[in-house]
């Protein structure tokens, strides 16, 4: 299992933070001053995880929703109550704390060292680049972005200021990964061929509901919230957490898809596909979904190895008996959760006769602490050092891009031959048009 907190990163790195100015880097003994965009639902249980941290300070709130952002769970319109996936709002906040409407005000105080960004997924490049060049590190939800595009300007503009990016995948921060990840590229299920995982959630009939344009509830600013993309008229079943449903704003394989994508690869050791290619559609839910109720995508790994991820939204069951995901090798297969990981051989196949070649093993994760948590703890810990966090920017955007080139595949029908260091499908005009998407005005990723 990893110990350490974080990988100090070159000397080089740190250089360059600390060299920037005006941009202050805490002292060890220092408390971290944390300004929070977007305390919805995902946003609310990172307040928490931060707040737990005894050398972290919650400096600002900033957030589109008043009753958010003032903590008055009473204020909150009946229809969000009705609809779930609100603020507990567990966390007391002094009411001397600052509360922002808009983000950029949060990001123009000098009382803040670094941001926790859990906005929908279509603002988080836009953010995270800003809060970069203001002299913010970056606590970033996940998905990373909405496009791939965003995503590589995250990364360059994180290189240029210098600044610490931790990504909110928190498998990195799970013991049970952390130790897995060595074993199954020394070879703990041999040469593995296949993996697998799924989301499953039964969604019929009604999925999101069917909703008419409706003016938005009291101290909700709609404009905001939409930020970069189109303007269009608010509805109840798109704010504040079914955005997850709408293409425009994020989706499934970016919401769930990103999380095992982002663990099958670490552990295979993979950066990014050669291939992609999907199958789904609207088969059963009724509702005013844009992305698929049904859906499978196939990534083929130059390292030879298919990758598959299945969005079943309109049916039930467990794929996986014991665990979220499987990897398939030569000696065996591994089932693995962030609860623990079974490991059962390979019988001898046809025209074969050999014996096991390695032993039945089940093992259950020693620590109940939450990975959120830890990820969050990792994060402050390299904030002090200058370290590399265990989700960096780099990482995230290349977990987040499998989500994107799975969207891409069905959107256009094809298989994609994907160059993963020119970052474009080969010979797809059609696919790379869909890479980024032209922001509606003042909104610029600089």
């Amino acid at each position: 299992m990893v110990s350490r907190r974080c990988f100090l990163e070159t000397g080089a790195l740190a250089a360059t933070a600390a060299s920037l100015a005006g941009r202050s880097v805490a002292a060890p003994s220092d408390r971290v001053r944390v300004g929070f965009i977007g305390v919805g639902n995902r946003g609310d249980q990172l307040l928490d995880a931060f707040a737990r941290q005894a050398d972290v300070e919650i400096a600002a709130l900033c957030d589109v929703y008043e009753p958010y952002v003032r903590r008055d769970a009473a204020a909150i319109h009946p229809r969000y109550q009705a609809m779930g996936r609100v603020p507990r709002m567990r966390t007391s906040v002094p009411a001397s704390v600052p509360r922002e409407k808009d983000f950029r005000r949060l990001l123009d105080r000098k009382d803040v060292d670094a941001v926790c960004i859990a906005t929908p997924d279509h603002w988080h490049a836009v953010q995270t680049v800003l809060s970069l060049e203001a002299g913010k590190d970056v606590y970033v939800e996940k998905p990373l972005t909405i496009t791939l595009v965003e995503g590589r300007r995250m990364v360059e503009a994180q290189k240029r200021t210098g600044r610490v990016v931790q990504v909110g995948l928190n498998r990195r921060a799970a013991p049970v990964y952390q130790e897995l990840a060595p074993l199954v590229r020394d070879g703990l299920v041999g040469k593995v061929t296949m993996a697998r995982a799924y989301r499953v959630d039964n969604m019929h009939p009604r999925g999101i509901g069917r909703e008419k344009p409706e003016d938005p509830p009291p101290g909700f600013d709609w404009d905001l919230w939409l930020g970069p993309r189109a303007s269009r008229p608010h509805q109840y079943n798109i704010a504040p957490y079914r955005f997850r449903w709408w293409k425009d704003y994020s989706s499934q394989m970016g919401n769930w898809g990103v999380h095992y994508m982002d663990a099958i690869r670490w552990l295979i050791g993979e950066r990014a596909p050669a291939a992609v290619s999907a199958h789904g559609g609207r088969y059963a839910v009724d509702d005013d979904r844009t992305i698929p109720d049904t859906m499978e995508v196939t990534f083929e790994m130059p390292g030879g190895a298919l990758v598959v991820f299945g969005i079943y939204e309109a049916g039930g069951g467990s794929p996986i008996a014991g665990g979220e995901i499987e990897l398939v090798g030569t000696k065996g297969t591994l089932v693995a959760s962030e609860r623990g990981w079974a490991l059962r051989p390979s019988r001898p196949g046809q025209f074969q006769d050999w014996k096991a070649l390695v032993e039945p093993r089940e093992v259950t994760a020693a620590s109940g602490e939450d990975s959120t948590e830890r990820l969050v703890r990792n994060f402050v810990d390299c904030v002090k050092s200058r370290g590399t966090p265990w989700c960096p920017l780099e990482e995230g955007h290349r977990s987040t891009s499998f989500a994107h080139l799975a969207n891409i595949a069905l959107d256009t029908r094809t298989r994609l031959e994907w160059d993963a260091e020119k970052e474009r499908a080969k010979g797809s005009p059609a696919a790379n048009a869909l890479l980024h998407y032209e922001y509606r005005k003042p909104w610029t990723l600089g």
